[in-house]
């Protein structure tokens, strides 16, 4: 099928391993122009090298996106080198997971450093330029597509997960209002709210589950996995699927909605 993402400039944060990963090598599949952004320069080499062998030549650009003026600069970069951002996919930023015990102010501070002001400082950046391009553009033009990739930590608390739960229920909501205003404009802002998918960030998450339960980590696993309905964890690649329905034409009267990707375990409506 094609999705008619032939040449978008497409840039995605977080870009260098897990989800992001498999986002950019997505849209590069579907011959989108892919700039992924992420704070370790090595890591960016790495994931460069991983999808030049797979055929796909992507911009890589090092950025922490927590600091307002970086995210501000690394976008401004993007569109000088290579031009004006038609897609910005936001996974960026993962917090730190605590007790509840251990919360102090500077860790709920870093949280929310960590998840929601690394997507919001980028996506400000974008949204200005798209909206300043709308105002050259006929009414009803499509002027730029947003996706952010929020985990389901912000629709289920979990005891050590509070902090960056937090900070995903204010990028769920934040994702939605802002939706509903760009929308005029023509740019269309969504998200995705995956369950659990088996990255090398979930392998932390198990391996923190079985010390504080006192199980193994393939026990933690098992008992993860059973309580989906699909009876198993996600994969980056079923989420990036998503990604690309969200950010092409086939989407098109879709706005300010936060799609479930977590194998029918989310009972929240």
């Amino acid at each position: 099928m094609n999705l008619k993402l032939n040449g978008k400039i497409t840039v995605v944060t977080g870009g260098s391993k897990g989800i992001g990963l498999a986002v950019a090598n997505a849209f590069a599949a579907e011959g989108a122009y892919v700039a992924i952004v992420a704070r370790d320069p090595q890591g960016l080499e790495q994931a460069r090298a991983q999808l030049q062998a797979s055929g796909h030549n992507v911009a890589v650009y090092a950025a922490d996106l927590s600091d307002p003026q970086a995210a501000a600069q690394v976008i401004e970069r993007i569109e000088t080198d290579i031009g004006p951002i038609d897609i910005l996919v936001n996974s960026a930023g993962a917090a730190r997971r605590h007790e509840p015990e251990d919360l102090d102010a500077a860790k709920w501070r870093a949280a929310m450093d960590a998840k929601f002001f690394s997507y919001i400082h980028v996506q400000d950046a974008v949204l200005a330029r798209m909206r300043a391009r709308a105002a050259n553009r006929p009414a009803g033009a499509l002027n730029g597509i947003v996706v952010n990739i929020i985990g389901n930590g912000g629709k289920r608390p979990t005891s050590t997960h509070l902090a960056g739960g937090s900070a995903n229920a204010a990028l769920m909501l934040s994702t939605v209002g802002l939706a509903a205003h760009y929308a005029r404009y023509g740019i269309r802002i969504n998200g995705i709210n995956p369950g659990p998918v088996f990255t090398q960030r979930v392998e932390q998450v198990l391996e923190l589950d079985a010390k504080r339960r006192g199980i193994t980590r393939d026990e933690a696993l098992a008992e993860g996995q059973s309580s989906i309905p699909l009876g198993r964890y996600g994969k980056a690649e079923e989420v990036a699927d998503v990604a690309l329905f969200l950010a092409s034409p086939r989407s098109a009267y879709v706005v300010g909605a936060i799609i479930p990707v977590d194998g029918g375990a989310s009972s929240v409506i």
